[in-house]
């Protein structure tokens, strides 16, 4: 048998990934809506919910009462007091808040056989928490409430995990999208296996029965042309996928980091559409730090 020169044996090595990928991709499972979350919609439309029994439910489980109070606490929604119980986070956040944070839990639970995941976990809670303030900040012109910014932003990435699940190759497939100057996130995702993240957290979302204009801003987040004027997307979505890559700028900034590839690409129409001059963005990054520091 004649062996393959080295570059040669790399190349399909790598074919073969790709169409092994682009094969399987098709039949990758999408997470079921945790049961927990049905009980709790269910008490939560009633005309008089009963906190009590949410409370108990939540309750249940340790992991997400003690995760609940632990957003509730933040200094995003926190008002100067602890809270110390399910019942008096549930009162602080609201209880369609309660809803989306409990899902984005769920999420994490579902996918704790991942390893190594706590710092995309705190990525998207720290993103969706910054979201929440700045569309109490920048939201009332679009309606956009904290808690709808919340709610996209904790999701927006949720593709990720349920492709690192059965694809270790994936990985390496973010490194390279991370890193791209030139074409979009999603661009990268699709020519290395003919898929992308956006695509299966907007399933993903819409399985969960999240709203439609969060499925809708999770698949196209990585889109530059939704800001186009002539872009048949509504203009509530755009605002979302703008006030989470603000979010984004500002959480780097904050941890002392560069702008990164995707504020390069998209920062500028993201301000754009929020109606926010680059000028004005140091102000607001001095806002948003003393607002830290308040807490």
């Amino acid at each position: 048998m004649t062996n393959c020169p080295p570059d040669e044996a790399s190349s399909q090595k790598s074919d073969a990934i790709e169409s092994r990928m682009k094969i399987e991709i098709r039949d990758i499972g999408i997470p079921p809506r945790p049961a927990i979350l049905g009980q709790i919609e269910q008490e939560t439309t009633k005309d008089e919910p009963d906190f009590i029994r949410l409370a108990a439910l939540l309750n249940q489980d340790v992991g997400l009462s003690a995760s609940l109070i632990k957003v509730a606490n933040s200094p995003y929604f926190s008002f100067g007091k602890k809270v110390p119980t399910v019942q008096e986070a549930l009162l602080v956040l609201g209880l369609k808040l309660v809803v989306q944070t409990v899902a984005g839990l769920a999420l994490q639970q579902v996918f704790k056989h991942l390893p190594n995941m706590e710092r995309f976990w705190d990525s998207s809670a720290t993103n969706a928490e910054i979201s929440g303030w700045l569309a109490r900040q920048l939201g009332k012109k679009w309606a956009i409430r904290p808690e709808d910014a919340y709610t996209f932003s904790l999701f927006r990435d949720c593709g990720i995990p349920v492709l690192m699940s059965p694809f270790p190759e994936y990985q390496a497939i973010l490194a390279q999208a991370n890193s791209e100057h030139e074409r979009s996130f999603t661009e990268v995702e699709d020519q290395a296996m003919g898929l992308n993240h956006a695509l299966v957290g907007a399933d993903l979302a819409g399985n969960w029965l999240l709203p439609e204009e969060t499925c809708l801003a999770i698949r196209h987040h990585h889109d530059a042309a939704i800001f186009a004027e002539e872009s048949p997307i509504p203009e509530r979505t755009k605002v979302l996928v703008a006030i989470s890559h603000l979010a984004e700028y500002l959480m780097q900034q904050e941890a002392g980091r560069g702008q990164s590839c995707e504020w390069e690409k998209l920062g500028t129409l993201c301000l754009g559409c929020l109606g926010i001059g680059s000028d004005q963005l140091p102000s607001l990054c001095e806002e948003f730090h003393a607002s830290r520091q308040g807490n």
